[in-house]
């Protein structure tokens, strides 16, 4: 089996590669703030004419996602393309250009935060749907970030309905969960729900990471694409490791800012060493290092 390589910074191996594809969460900001030593890095293989392309796991649409960047403190010329796995539902449901949702029915049961002001805006533009209160009254899931002051178990009746009424699951973010912006525990994303409905049978539907489809979608106006070329950069074995292992690419995990960082150590993060469970899944980074950093 190769051996796992830890890195001290994308400097050592940038020269190796022509596009980078970069994670937002856990590796460029925590949420509210830019890491500064990404900020710095970003701008370094901009100046090195790299091609960067942000691919994020987030129910938010691509304007959204774009019109943040500089508040985190990213200049947003200096990427390709930036896409969301939320951009890419709200287009396939618009669309209806992928098998899931060419023939779903009118009314959709929507999962989302009330209290996060742009929860409810993901419906804009999805005027063919009426959006119902009442889970037995509708065609499908529409999931874009969890309810408010739940548990994963407070959904297992609503689920329990869905799948009697054989309901497909239509999934905007398909993490299983994130780092909390103050105190670094883990809370769940929509994709823990998913994935719990998809283990009680139930049909389920995702164009976000690991899905391939992002992928080709993000990269799709760059000419003479040479996968052996090709860098992702992520915090999440499950979805950006797994994702660029599906697309044929190489991959850097970031560990010490990430949803993995108790698998290993902050400033010498190693493979090998025994925090490390994560090598038990057979889902191997090519590299590893703490942070995003030149």
């Amino acid at each position: 089996m190769t051996k796992i390589k830890t890195i001290s910074g994308i400097g050592d191996i940038y020269k190796n590669y022509d596009v980078f594809i970069l994670d937002q969460w856990g590796v460029m900001h925590d949420g509210n703030i830019g890491y500064s030593h990404a900020i710095e890095c970003i701008k370094q293989l901009f100046t090195n004419n790299k091609k960067l392309i942000i691919i994020s796991n987030s129910s938010k649409k691509k304007e959204t996602t774009v019109s943040r960047l500089p508040e985190l403190g990213f200049n947003k010329i200096y990427f390709n393309e930036i896409m969301t796995s939320g951009e890419m539902i709200w287009q396939s449901l618009v669309n209806k250009n992928d098998e899931e949702t060419m023939n779903l029915g009118e009314k959709g049961f929507h999962i989302y935060d009330e209290s996060k002001e742009d929860g409810k805006n993901f419906l804009d533009g999805l005027d063919k749907f009426n959006f119902v209160d009442m889970i037995d009254q509708a065609d499908f899931i529409l999931g874009c970030t969890p309810f408010a002051n739940k548990e994963v178990i407070d959904y297992i009746p609503l689920l329990n309905v869905a799948k009697k009424r054989n309901l497909p699951f239509i999934c905007a973010n398909p993490d299983f969960d994130t780092v909390e912006n103050h105190s670094g525990k883990l809370t769940i994303c929509m994709g823990t729900i998913a994935e719990l409905y998809r283990n009680m049978g139930g049909k389920t539907f995702i164009l976000g990471k690991p899905s391939i489809e992002i992928y080709k979608k993000s990269t799709n106006k760059i000419l003479n694409l040479d996968h052996s070329r090709i860098l992702a950069i992520g915090d999440s074995i499950h979805h950006d490791i797994k994702g660029a292992i599906n697309f044929g690419i190489d991959s850097l995990l970031i560990t010490s800012t990430g949803i993995h960082r108790k698998s290993f150590d902050k400033t010498k993060p190693s493979w090998e060493n025994v925090m490390n469970k994560l090598k038990n899944l057979a889902i191997n980074p090519t590299f590893i290092c703490s942070e995003f950093k030149f």
